[in-house]
């Protein structure tokens, strides 16, 4: 019982930390904010110029499925451990990324989505955001976790070239298989 309660209370302490994060801190170079209810239009613009993601892992975009997305939450994870970030160029929103904090465990940060704006793709920019975020993230988590859908070459080839790795581990859904990935923050 106080073995338990005292990994609650470590566990609230972290969280009342991560709270303090200062989303800025995710990218040295553009603006990063939550993303709400008047940005979907910008968010939904930016999904929908990148048919070959939704290729692999239908439907295609929507603005209700953007929301569903900045509400959706694993097991065991609360909205305070959610971050649905725009960033920024100026007015311009060229990325989305949904980051769960301690998640699958306290360790290790989840990217749940991240895509860039299409026109921006093999310039390295979307490259240098996960750089500056992984950077901050560091900070507070030893791991970075996340998924691609296996017949996404794309995805996958972006992910490698970053410094995630396969773990092994696979799940299913109807439509298609996710390969989970992570990156050592050290």
């Amino acid at each position: 019982m106080e073995i338990q309660k005292a990994e609650t209370q470590k566990t609230q302490m972290q969280t009342a930390e991560m709270q303090k994060m200062e989303i800025q801190a995710l990218s040295r170079t553009y603006q990063v904010k939550r993303i709400k209810a008047p940005d979907l239009p910008a968010a939904f613009a930016l999904c929908s110029g990148n048919p070959q993601y939704y290729r692999h892992c239908p439907p295609f975009v929507s603005l209700e499925s953007i929301q569903e997305d900045m509400d959706a939450l694993p097991p065991g994870k609360e909205m305070i451990d959610k971050y649905y970030l725009g960033f920024w160029d100026a007015d311009r929103l060229i990325a989305v990324m949904d980051l769960i904090l301690a998640y699958p465990d306290k360790q290790t940060a989840f990217i749940g989505f991240f895509m860039t704006e299409s026109a921006i793709q093999g310039k390295g920019i979307g490259s240098a955001i996960i750089e500056d975020a992984c950077s901050y993230i560091k900070l507070h988590f030893s791991n970075i976790r996340l998924g691609y859908v296996k017949e996404n070459m794309q995805s996958k080839n972006f992910w490698e070239k970053n410094g995630f790795l396969p773990t092994g581990a696979m799940s299913k859904t109807e439509s298609y298989e996710i390969v989970v990935m992570e990156k050592a923050l050290s």
